[in-house]
């Protein structure tokens, strides 16, 4: 497994006021997505860029960051292997993404993530 990139997953309350917020403030006011409960937010400029989730619509928990790898299965057999707790077990997103959660053992929950390639 190779990781390609790093999201925050930043814990709101509203994707509406927070869209508002770092729109104005950090000028992330390209939107990437969405989903009514997780949103990303971009800087035209530089491409850097911020998630926002309320909840997740389908997993038990919200996860602290989303790292995108290049062969989420693999990621998911090695984090078996090693014993880690699995909180949301593997599967394909309606949104177009293959993913899982898995327990750090600091507590912190990771969504593992890639793209779907049609």
């Amino acid at each position: 497994m190779r990781v390609v990139e790093i999201i925050a997953d930043l814990p709101v309350a509203d994707v509406d006021e927070a869209r508002a917020f770092h729109a104005d403030y950090p000028g992330l006011s390209l939107e990437e997505f969405d989903l009514g409960w997780v949103a990303r937010f971009t800087s035209p400029e530089t491409g850097a860029h911020l998630q926002v989730v309320t909840t997740d619509a389908t997993a038990p928990e919200r996860p602290l960051v989303s790292i995108k790898v290049d062969d989420v299965d693999a990621a998911y057999a090695d984090a078996q292997a090693r014993g880690f707790e699995i909180v949301h077990q593997l599967c394909d997103e309606e949104w177009g993404v293959r993913r899982f959660f898995v327990r750090a053992p600091d507590g912190n929950v990771l969504n593992i993530v890639q793209h779907h390639t049609r």
